[in-house]
């Protein structure tokens, strides 16, 4: 297929479907024989990875390269923000930690990232025959507008078309799309060339009047009404996309006759929460997060995953009673795990000297389930480790300040980690993705919590699940987009002349 240009899907809200819909785009057109990159200028997400040229980026982009058939690469989320508290925000650059900003902050360093970001843009799109970018939040935050570096400010600096996506599942999402149009100003409109609704369900015909309405007032078309799909829930953006207290994915009926229960500790800064998903791939595996401790009172397994703020939503454990739970829970015999923050807040000790996560530092204990202490260094950590586990070969991948400085359990892998028998800990995140490793765990964790009629599926692959769903987001893109239309706008842009959707803001940006 010959086709070249670039696309900006931008969203009415956050977690309107952007991320999937890059992806399926993405997943349609490799398909169709086109070079095609993902690219997000600035992301702010906790769930990350290391790539292989040695940075860090959105879990997303990775997800969305591996829809391309491309390693994941810091070209392709140039900007990520790490939230770490509700006011301050860790700022990595092309794969690297630079600091800590405020909202109020990072305003001054916008324009010396938007040279950044349209760089790297540019750079892709020499290399690829199209580019398919993913807009930040919404572009209807006009009080962000004069410094956006990540919708049409984006749109604008690299002369993008724009798709905007709206989750119907939300309410409202005509009125959503009308107004991120309207309150635009003349020329950021321009670039709007249609709409995408996402997560419909029902006859689409009782649709289909609101959708020539919509085109009557703006002018622009609706490419396409996806469809909603139980059977899309892997690298989920954000952890807060799931349900509190829900159960994640889609778990099948067990291979044996027990189900094995997994409660994944929902910290308030949890980080690379995908983590607990290879676990739920796994047939009679039900994994749940939890929030408060009567959670834990029928579980088999406790992980404690990854944080972005170790010491802390370590005081948020204590405080909401859920490290007694974890407490009692090891006490009784039964698994706990601990993966990255998770796995330092299991230890004896925490000490933070260069005031990392604390100003002016701190030194507070664990929960002295391992024979462990932890240091935090102001240099990250970044890794893509490989060695053995539970006699298999492994690889995963390390994001962190914290340093074993002590460490008297035997090591879970070579050289690293824990295993102290029913509590056990790594600092590598992705771990669980190793399938034979994974298997050997689950059958031990099994044994250990009086499951005996657990029996792990022999055959369960989360690289297959993985391209399953990616396969599947293609076909919805395929299925229910007005392809042809969209590959008009790839090549083309937005249609000239589209009318300006009347409202106070539409002539002059503030």
């Amino acid at each position: 297929m010959d086709l070249r240009g670039a696309l900006l899907v931008a969203g009415t809200t956050s977690d309107a479907g952007k991320s999937a819909l890059v992806a399926g785009i993405c997943r349609w057109l490799v398909r169709r024989g086109v070079s095609v990159a993902p690219f997000k200028a600035q992301n702010m997400s906790n769930n990350s990875v290391v790539t292989a040229d040695g940075g860090e980026i959105g879990r997303a982009q990775a997800m969305q390269a591996h829809a391309c058939g491309l390693a994941p690469s810091v070209a392709f989320n140039p900007v990520l923000l790490k939230p770490g508290s509700d006011r301050t925000s860790q700022v990595v650059v092309r794969g690297r930690a630079s600091g800590q900003v405020s909202a109020m902050s990072y305003r001054s360093r916008k324009a010396a990232l938007l040279e950044v970001v349209t760089e790297t843009l540019a750079e892709l799109r020499s290399r690829y025959d199209v580019v398919i970018c993913e807009g930040a939040g919404s572009p209807a935050e006009i009080n962000l507008r004069a410094t956006d570096i990540a919708n049409m400010g984006l749109a604008q600096a690299a002369d993008l078309p724009v798709v905007v996506v709206g989750d119907i599942d939300r309410g409202g999402v005509l009125a959503h799309l009308f107004g991120t149009v309207a309150v635009l100003d003349r020329a950021d409109q321009a670039r709007i060339a249609g709409f995408v609704i996402n997560k419909f369900r029902g006859d689409p015909a009782l649709l289909a009047p609101g959708l020539d309405r919509l085109r009557t007032l703006t002018g622009r078309p609706t490419l396409g009404v996806v469809p909603w799909s139980d059977g899309l829930w892997l690298d989920a953006e954000d952890s807060l996309s799931a349900v509190p207290d829900g159960v994640l994915g889609r778990p099948s009926p067990p291979h044996g006759a027990q189900w094995l229960r997994i409660a994944v500790v929902r910290l308030p800064r949890i980080s690379n929460a995908t983590d607990a998903e290879a676990l739920a791939c796994e047939p009679g595996v039900a994994v749940r997060y939890v929030t408060e401790p009567s959670r834990l009172l029928d579980t088999d397994v406790v992980v404690l995953p990854g944080s972005k703020a170790t010491v802390s939503d370590l005081a948020w454990l204590r405080s909401s009673g859920l490290a007694d739970g974890v407490l009692a829970h090891a006490a009784a015999g039964k698994p706990v795990l601990g993966i990255c923050g998770g796995y330092q807040m299991l230890g004896r000790r925490i000490v933070d000297p260069a005031g990392v996560e604390v100003p002016g530092g701190a030194d507070v204990p664990g929960l002295g389930l391992l024979d462990l202490e932890i240091a935090f260094d102001g240099d990250k950590h970044l890794g893509n480790p490989t060695g053995t586990a539970l006699g298999h070969p492994v690889r995963g991948y390390e994001i962190h300040h914290g340093r074993v400085v002590r460490s008297g359990d035997p090591f879970l892998l070579d050289g690293e980690g824990s295993d102290a028998g029913v509590v056990l800990g790594t600092h590598w995140h992705g771990l669980l993705e190793n399938d034979d490793f994974r298997r050997t765990l689950l059958t031990r964790l099994a044994a250990q919590a009086g499951r005996d009629g657990f029996r792990v599926a022999p055959a369960t692959s989360f690289a297959h699940e993985r391209a399953r769903q990616l396969d599947l987001l293609g076909d919805l893109v395929e299925q229910h987009l007005d392809t042809s239309s969209l590959e008009h706008v790839i090549r083309h842009g937005a249609a000239p002349e589209l009318p300006v959707v009347a409202s106070g803001l539409a002539e002059s940006r503030p």
